[in-house]
């Protein structure tokens, strides 16, 4: 994680107690975050599997970061379902092998408080140092050989999540 606790980039092992710890399930969305595991302080990429059920907890709970107009009976109610979701989710715009953005967007799901506690406490099943993945792409995509660097990015399928479980987080 970096020095204040809110990416998945970990070097410290220890979720964050104060701010959000973030889920990203995007690799290219991440190796754009850590610049490939270059950037100061996210030198480390671990890919940290957690369970479905503590994932659609999150999603279930979580409130979108931004207001949304017709989301959100108004900002006020909004501000005030924010403050008390233990989780929050945030669309960014997708990546392609150059990290430029695409045209549609991956989910980020950032965990604070019972829900960060549960993902280190419940959720996680496994952690693996994807580092030496993030180094061995990138240098795939410098020296411009992208047919075998997309061969070895981890395999990302659209979440199987019910309508309903959603449908608050859609906007």
């Amino acid at each position: 994680m970096s020095g204040d606790c809110t990416e998945v980039s970990a070097t410290s092992g220890k979720v964050c107690e104060r701010g959000l710890t973030w889920i990203k399930p995007s690799f290219l969305w991440m190796m754009y975050r850590c610049g490939w595991g270059a950037k100061a302080g996210q030198e480390t990429v671990l890919a940290v599997e957690i369970s479905r059920d503590g994932f659609e907890w999150a999603l279930r709970h979580a409130c979108l970061s931004s207001y949304v107009r017709g989301a959100h009976p108004d900002r006020a109610a909004w501000q005030r379902q924010l403050k008390r979701a233990p989780a929050r989710v945030q669309w960014d715009p997708e990546r392609d092998l150059h990290l430029r953005p695409l045209p549609y967007r991956s989910l980020q799901l950032g965990l604070s408080g019972e829900a960060a506690g549960r993902y280190a406490d419940q959720w996680t099943v496994a952690i693996r140092d994807v580092t030496p993945l993030a180094h061995e792409v990138h240098a795939l995509v410098r020296g411009g050989d992208l047919a075998s660097a997309t061969r070895l990015l981890p395999q990302e399928r659209p979440y199987p999540a019910a309508a309903e479980s959603l449908a608050h987080l859609l906007a």
